[in-house]
């Protein structure tokens, strides 16, 4: 139906948008990864789409990223999994760190998402092994010690553990802990 919209963004409400194209307004509810990475008021913007329509509602989504409209998709198909509750895990979750919950059957990081319980979490984690991006789950390898002890630190430090990760790419493959961690603070610090 509407696979894309490019226009100016009039308001920003989150985790709604309202994208003004030719005069016309079209509320578009996005996931905080999307709603941060925003232009301002007034700026052209341009989103990845998909148009839920149901008996009381029709809704439009928007993405930054074909893969977390994609990742959105793969979201809606399992029962008990609507929109709301998909939107609500991509703006917990990076996609690469839900890949990573998935491929490492990990509940415990998807019950810390607002409104996923343990047995949702449980059915996620099922349904999703094997469909979701396995690909993406390996940027960031948890099983070296190093990287791992690296990753820790950074996030007993308060960082997120998606800049924790991004700073563990920019890592040279053998750095020691001690090292890893100064070189990640600094990249951290730009």
């Amino acid at each position: 139906m509407i696979g894309r919209l490019t226009g100016v963004i009039a308001e920003k409400s989150p985790p709604q948008v309202l994208i003004d194209v030719q005069g016309v307004g079209y509320e578009v509810d996005v996931p905080m990864s999307t709603f941060y990475n925003l232009p301002a008021l007034g700026e052209r913007v341009s989103l990845l789409t998909h148009f839920v329509v149901r008996e009381d509602a029709q809704i439009l989504f928007g993405f930054f990223s074909a893969e977390e409209r994609s990742t959105f998709k793969q979201l809606i198909k399992i029962s008990g999994v609507g929109p709301r509750m998909a939107l609500s895990l991509l703006s917990g979750l990076s996609v690469a760190e839900l890949a990573q919950a998935v491929v490492r059957q990990d509940t415990g990081r998807l019950i810390k998402v607002p409104g996923v319980g343990k047995k949702t979490a449980e059915r996620l984690l099922l349904e999703l092994k094997g469909k979701l991006g396995t690909e993406l789950a390996q940027p960031v390898s948890f099983d070296q010690g190093n990287q791992a002890d690296i990753l820790q630190a950074l996030i007993a430090l308060g960082y997120s553990e998606k800049e924790a990760a991004t700073a563990l790419k920019a890592l040279p493959a053998a750095v020691g802990v001690s090292d890893g961690i100064k070189l990640a603070l600094k990249s951290l610090s730009r």
